[in-house]
């Protein structure tokens, strides 16, 4: 299929879900994983109207911005290591995986400026994910103080791959609960006002539990 006709359905089945628990459609932004397609896919997202693409391999990435540029907005969205922070550092807007000092510590040195992040969190305490642990979050974002090229936008997890809805809603409340007891802290370096979680099988769940970013691949722009 069409990525416009993918986003047609999927845009049917958030406003669905915003409906569902008295939420605005505005509230929610589509990221388009493009981790799995050419660049020509991500260039049919983009001419469908996505404004938000996100990769998990830096040379994904910037093979893709040869092409595209800054027509998207472009997301940072697997695992990010140390020594490639260099390579995308000047393209990406948001990283959704920031898990480690060493990493904020290299996101600081590099950037020319703000860097829009999200703290990764493993809500599941799957050991196959990354992230840090639920119970080292609050801590671990008042140490990123120190580093003023860091804005703690706010939280991403990765769900368990499970059609078992109550695990699911588990993972996401958690998340939830953790951010809103970052955010009514208001610290100046993390505000902390969003939620990164749900992708192709479960975003509707993670709509209802609270997303504000939602990471598509599959039932976007396909394998």
């Amino acid at each position: 299929m069409k990525v416009k006709e993918n986003l047609t359905v999927i845009q049917e089945q958030i406003n669905s879900a915003c409906v569902k628990v008295n939420r605005n459609l505005e509230d929610i932004t589509i990221i388009a994983v493009t981790k799995y397609v050419s660049a020509e896919r991500a260039i049919e997202a983009v001419d469908a109207g996505i404004k938000h693409l996100g990769e998990n391999r830096d040379d994904g990435l910037l093979s893709k911005w040869n092409i595209l540029g800054n027509r998207p907005i472009w997301h940072y969205i697997g695992s990010l290591q140390t020594r490639k922070v260099k390579n995308v550092i000047d393209k990406v807007s948001f990283i959704h995986s920031l898990d480690r000092h060493s990493l904020a510590k290299e996101i600081n040195k590099r950037a020319t400026g703000k860097i829009k992040c999200f703290v990764q969190v493993n809500v599941s305490g799957e050991e196959s994910k990354h992230g840090i642990q639920p119970k080292d979050t609050l801590q671990f974002i008042k140490e990123l103080q120190v580093y003023p090229n860091l804005l703690v936008v706010g939280l991403m997890t990765m769900a368990p791959l499970t059609d078992d809805e109550q695990l699911l809603r588990s993972c996401f409340r958690q998340l939830r609960t953790l951010r809103d007891e970052i955010k009514v802290m208001e610290l100046p370096h993390a505000p902390c006002a969003e939620l990164s979680m749900g992708m192709s099988n479960d975003y509707k769940i993670a709509i209802e539990e609270g997303a504000t970013f939602i990471r598509i691949g599959t039932a976007l722009v396909g394998e």
